[in-house]
Order: structure tokens, then C-alpha cells, then sequence
């Protein structure tokens, strides 16, 4: 039978990537449901195209919108809005596969419901789990859920990995996640006070969206990948180590007791990471180039801990400080982070300012240890509140 698929999020980048590879194999995969925020025109293209059964958007005035073009163009799909609806999609009993593709913590809710109700959930919003920690790993347990890592490191590690997930524990010393550096690895730590959005965005091997683009920029999006390999594969965060590799052609390796390294390669496409999320344990054919060996000029690697790295990238080492501290501590950072990121991609605050607005957002918030989805979501908004007062401070 042919997997039933939701992409939430199917607007941006990795959704758009889940249809192409989709589209390569219409024997496999049916669109069931598709969601996205406010992008009705890409939407709407998205209805002509794949037909799903369904299509949500995040607020009304998008969904009726949405409504009155598929309904003008006599598709037959259901047109829904709501954060309840965009929910009930990973939750419904017809769908055995959720892409969770929405970006930062607008997706856990969605994520929670598809672990509790034992979907098939490739994981590419990785602050779901950020936020997430503990209780959302829980749900996915206590759901029956397959959780399958699709950034592209995180999958890269779970290839490395072997089968036999209840003792490989016991032969893994550590994880190395690589990170390409960003547009900015090479420029004065000094000058980083003048960048502009434009340049933020301007990674220079991956196509991406706006916001994981500038965590690119600043490695925030590599403190915030430390924080879900904890979680995803039960590490101490002293066994995950970061180094820099500008070439992204070795995605992340796995270092085993014995020093041998087990790595996965490949181009940066993440058309990879989602064709294997979607077919494991099997492989299918992706779009994705294939490497030639013989045509690269070397593979290199840099310290993160060179002094220079250090000032480019102050953000990455708040990684470890968060998962070192009480629980819910990474929600915090991701909630500062988010509303750092938007205060600079709209001209409030300078790029150099966001690792401030982080920092200052952590020393903050003081909160009770969460233990439910509730209080989780009760701390990202407090998280919000504060960052946002903290933004318009910096932008004065």
C-alpha cells in the first residue's frame, strides 16, 4: 500500500523537497494532507499539482482565501485552518507518514500529536525537540512512533549508526557534527555589526530558508542540532563534538570506543536525508547528485575552538550551557533565539546583537521545571515576552 503523507509546512524549502522526491515515485506515496502558514499562492499550487485530500492553513483569512481558489479551480480537497487543524493532519487515523517541516516552535504541537498517535515522523524541525527535550522523546515511546531524523547531520549520524539501537550505546564514544560555517567564516569577528539580512541569507552550499539560513550564519542552528543529538540518540552532551568542515560533503560522523569513524557523505541536497527518511530501512532513488571523488579538491576541517571561531560564533557553546541546566532551559533558548532572528531579519536589531538578546533572554526566565506540553508552551511564550522587551531595549 501506498504510504499516506501530511507535510507540515509543505510550503518551505523541505516540503517542497519531500513533494519532488515524492513525485519521483507515485507508487510509493500518496499526498494526504498538505499545510503551511500563510503562502496561499504556493499553496494553491501545491493543491493543482498533488491533489491531497486535505489542505490547512495556520489562520483564517489565508484558509478562506485558499478555500475560494481551490473551490474556483473545482479541486475537490478539503481546505481547513488553525493550529487544532494543522494538529488533527499528523494525528489522523488515515496517515501513516507526518513530514514535520515547520519552522521553529510552532511545530511541536503538531510533532506531539504524530508521536502520541504512532505515525511514521521524519523530523525536520529540529526545535520541536529543542523544545520538546525529554517529554516529547516520551511521547514518541509511549506512541509507538518510528522517529527518523531528517537534518541533514542528524541523519547522516543515524545512518552511521548500527541496527541494533539497544546496545550501540555501549561501542560509541562520541558524535561529531560538521558544520559548513556559514557565509561569514572567513570574515573579521569585528565587522559582523555591519552584516545585513541579505547577506545572512547567502549560505554557501545549501538552499534554505530565511531564519535557518541566519542560524546558519550565526551556528545557532548548530548549537540547536547539539541540543536534539542529545535527545535523539541519548548522549551525554560531552560525547557531541562540532568541528568545522566548509565543504559539506561529510554530513556527521559517529566515533566508536575502538577510534574508528563511521561517516556519511554525499552532496549537499537535502533531497538525501528525506528520501531516506521516507523509504528506511530501504532506499529509493532521490535527485540528488552523486558525489565525484574525483573532481573534489580536498576536504577540510576546522576547530571550533580556534579563538577566531570563538568571537564569529559565541552562540554555539550555549548548546552545552542549556543542556548542563534545569529542564526546559533549551525551550528558553530557542524561544530568544526565534524572536532574535526575526528582530534582525526586520532591521531592530544588528547581526552581532542576537547572541546578546540570547544570553540576556537565559539569564531572565526563571520557571519551574515543565512537565507537560502546557507548560512547555506557557514557558516559550514568557521566553517571547522577555526576548521581545530585551530586542526593543537593544534596538533603541
Amino acid at each position: 500500500m501506498k504510504q499516506q503523507v501530511v507535510i507540515l509546512g509543505s510550503t518551505g524549502s523541505i516540503g517542497v523537497n519531500t513533494l519532488d522526491v515524492m513525485a519521483m515515485h507515485p507508487e510509493l506515496f500518496q499526498v494526504f494532507a498538505l499545510t503551511a502558514s500563510t503562502s496561499v499562492d504556493a499553496l494553491f499550487a501545491q493543491c493543482q499539482q498533488f491533489h491531497p485530500v486535505f489542505a490547512v492553513m495556520a489562520d483564517a483569512d489565508s484558509g478562506r482565501a485558499l478555500q475560494q481558489r481551490c473551490a474556483s479551480a473545482d479541486l475537490t480537497v478539503q481546505v481547513l485552518w488553525g493550529a487544532q487543524a494543522i494538529a488533527d493532519m499528523a494525528a489522523h487515523p488515515d496517515v501513516s507518514t507526518v513530514m514535520a517541516a515547520i519552522v521553529g516552535a510552532a511545530g511541536l504541537a503538531p510533532c506531539m500529536e504524530a508521536a502520541r498517535t504512532g505515525k511514521r515522523l521524519l523530523l525536520a524541525n529540529k526545535e520541536a525537540l529543542v523544545v520538546g527535550g525529554q517529554l516529547f522523546m516520551d511521547a514518541v515511546k509511549a506512541g509507538g512512533a518510528t522517529l527518523l531524523p531528517i537534518d541533514s547531520e542528524h541523519s547522516a549520524i543515524f545512518q552511521s549508526l548500527p541496527d541494533d539501537s539497544e546496545t550501540w550505546l555501549e561501542r560509541v564514544d562520541k558524535i561529531i557534527l560538521t558544520a559548513s560555517g556559514g557565509p561569514f567564516r572567513t570574515r573579521a569577528p569585528e565587522t559582523l555589526h555591519a552584516v545585513t539580512p541579505q547577506e545572512a541569507c547567502a549560505h554557501p552550499n545549501w538552499v534554505m530558508g530565511r531564519k535557518i539560513s541566519v542560524d546558519s550564519a550565526t551556528m545557532m542552528n548548530k548549537a540547536l542540532e547539539v541540543i536534539e543529538a542529545k535527545f535523539l540518540f541519548g548522549l551525554e552532551p560531552r560525547q557531541i563534538e562540532v568541528v568545522i568542515h566548509p565543504q559539506s560533503v561529510i554530513h556527521s560522523m559517529v566515533q566508536y570506543v575502538d577510534h574508528s569513524v563511521v561517516a556519511q557523505l554525499g552532496t549537499p541536497d537535502m533531497r538525501g536525508p528525506i528520501a531516506y527518511g521516507l523509504s528506511w530501512p530501504a532506499r529509493i532513488r532521490s535527485g540528488a547528485q552523486a558525489l565525484d571523488f574525483t573532481q573534489m579538491a580536498g576536504l577540510t576541517f576546522e576547530p571550533f575552538s580556534s579563538q577566531a571561531h570563538l568571537q564569529r560564533y559565541p552562540g554555539l557553546s550555549l548548546a552545552w550551557r542549556v543542556l548542563e541546566a534545569q529542564a526546559g532551559s533549551p525551550a528558553v533558548l530557542n524561544a530568544a533565539n526565534e524572536v532574535a532572528v526575526d528582530a534582525f531579519l526586520n532591521g531592530k536589531i544588528r547581526f552581532d546583537q542576537i547572541h546578546r538578546l540570547n544570553l540576556e533572554t537565559l539569564e531572565c526566565v526563571t520557571f519551574a521545571t515543565p512537565t507537560s506540553l502546557n507548560a512547555l508552551l506557557e514557558l516559550d511564550l514568557e521566553s517571547r515576552s522577555v526576548a521581545q522587551g530585551i530586542a526593543g531595549r537593544l534596538g533603541r
